[in-house]
């Protein structure tokens, strides 16, 4: 084993050589040998394998296999300088390997280490991004348990803070070409983290893009097969995809796949559904899935069938009026329980499909059937309006922080939702299937705001969160009003929007009520959205 000084003076004889130091092969073996000495050696060895690496093409494997053992070593420090080294060893075809090698050392536990690897991968990103993923994906695919989850997070989190020079379109159409590989056979949390990683591809974000990623959750829920309700996986997984999916749809990039799957095989047994996550009410989160999907869902083979299965669902929670008794009071006693959230889905859900089928209640249902829809709709209205103005009177007075406590926030939500059904029932009443132009409803996480310039053509779809809306002062909307009266259908025009990632948002008058934000909340005017979207 060579000392301390032996090291040195074959350094001295490589380094003087310049351009000609491969002829000395005999003065780098030395300095390969290092790694079986003491900690000083390892360390030099750490630092001098890698400087004149390039010089010995025929001794690559030796030295790669020299610097993993130090990558290996028990003396921490050593580990260290070893990784730091490592992306000069990512030449030509050694870089996968190399990368292959910085994937399996995620697994430290050592968080100096663990940041020095990172980096390390990195680096190699920018010098040969498909050869850096082509060890990644090694990794994921064959390598163990801890070191696999870790090169999914990986690429999850650092992906996104690559350059676009970096992240070219082939490096991007090979990312999801080895993530269908994975996609094969993965767990729950890491089918999400995929999807967090190919939906912020840029070569995804094109409608066709997205039309892909639909695809690629749809055959991940596996949509073809039987559903089986008591199987908790089973539910979890097409919750979990559905959830995917639910973003990715607009309206070029249709629902009606996930929407015709939901109506047929999940409606009918929405009762029996279990869950394996603890306090979840699995059913209303099922019926909220279904109503964000609606409103995106193309044609349907079977929309006649599909919307009476949907009809007929919504009927178990529009309960029939109790029975009188001859003094006039209720003789079952117990008024009928109002599960308005579930109304809520239930009845958005069939406002959307039915206006693909507009003559659905009068030319569709017997007269009977249609006599009773009536006197539920007629009754669960009635319910609403007692409920409205408990909620109301609840909050009347309240602002600030008094509006923050957990009971009043619920009373919010109430609110918006009974305002909500309150406005789709209204348009039930003619029994048709009138275009909502005034719901804003409570299930979305996110929606959608048109971006607009003035005096510009170019426009822009982007999502923000609600509360980001800001609602502007009622004498800056009338001002605008006057001067858009002859404007577009619906009459919204276009304000700005202040500290907010959007420049402008569209808003409606206050005769057009918008039922998901409270009119004594908003003032006389409130902000909506319009699901408009360019075309791609």
């Amino acid at each position: 084993m060579p000392t301390v000084e032996e090291l040195y003076r074959n350094y001295g004889i490589l380094a003087d050589a310049t351009e000609t130091a491969g002829q000395h092969k005999d003065a780098y073996q030395v300095i390969l040998d290092g790694v079986k000495g003491g900690a000083k050696e390892k360390r030099l060895a750490a630092q001098f394998i890698p400087k004149f690496f390039k010089h010995f093409p025929e001794l690559a494997d030796s030295a790669i296999n020299a610097q993993l053992d130090l990558c290996e070593d028990e003396d921490v420090s050593i580990r260290r300088q070893a990784i730091k080294e490592l992306p000069q060893f990512a030449t030509g075809d050694n870089l996968p390997r190399v990368a292959d090698i910085l994937t399996q050392l995620l697994q430290s536990d050592d968080s100096a280490e663990f940041n020095l690897v990172n980096n390390a991968l990195l680096s190699i990103f920018k010098m040969d991004a498909k050869g850096t993923l082509g060890g990644l994906f090694s990794q994921i695919l064959q390598g163990e348990d801890i070191v696999r989850e870790r090169a999914i997070k990986f690429l999850s989190t650092k992906l996104k803070t690559l350059p676009e020079e970096v992240l070219t379109k082939e490096v991007e159409e090979f990312i999801l070409a080895e993530s269908k590989k994975v996609l094969e056979d993965v767990t729950g949390e890491e089918f999400v983290l995929f999807m967090k990683i190919l939906s912020g591809l840029k070569s995804l974000q094109t409608v066709s893009g997205r039309q892909q990623l639909v695809e690629l959750v749809a055959e991940q829920a596996d949509l073809e097969q039987t559903f089986n309700p008591s199987d908790p996986d089973c539910v979890d997984r097409l919750l979990q995809c559905t959830r995917q999916a639910v973003p990715l749809f607009s309206k070029n990039v249709h629902s009606t796949k996930f929407v015709t799957y939901f109506c047929e095989h999940v409606l009918p047994n929405l009762s029996a559904l279990t869950t394996p996550v603890e306090g979840l009410d699995i059913q209303l989160e099922v019926l909220k899935l279904l109503a964000e999907m609606s409103s995106f869902c193309g044609d349907m083979e079977k929309l006649e069938s599909n919307l009476k299965k949907l009809f007929d669902k919504l009927l178990e929670y529009m309960p029939l009026p109790p029975e009188e008794a001859e003094n006039g009071e209720n003789a079952g006693g117990e008024e009928p329980k109002l599960q308005f959230s579930y109304v809520e889905c239930l009845l958005y859900s069939f406002h959307q499909l039915g206006r693909k089928l507009p003559d659905f209640l009068t030319a569709k249902l017997n007269a009977e059937k249609l006599k009773d829809f009536k006197i539920r709709l007629q009754y669960f209205a009635r319910g609403l309006q007692v409920y409205i103005r408990q909620l109301r009177l609840a909050l009347q007075g309240k602002t600030g922080e008094a509006l923050k406590t957990e009971e009043n926030k619920i009373k919010v939500v109430a609110l918006k939702i009974t305002n909500n059904i309150n406005v789709l029932i209204k348009d039930f009443k003619g029994l048709g299937f009138k275009t909502l132009q005034r719901i804003s409803s409570t299930f979305p996480l996110l929606i959608k705001v048109q971006s607009r310039c003035p005096g510009n053509r170019y426009r822009r779809q982007m999502q923000i969160k609600k509360e980001q809306v800001k609602i502007q002062p009622q004498v800056h909307l009338q001002r605008k009003l006057r001067q858009d009266q002859k404007g577009m259908p619906g009459r919204y025009i276009i304000l700005p929007v202040e500290n907010t990632v959007v420049t402008w948002a569209v808003f409606l008058t206050s005769k057009e009520v918008v039922s998901g934000v409270d009119e004594e909340e908003a003032g006389e005017d409130v902000a909506i959205v319009v699901e408009e979207e360019s075309t791609e």
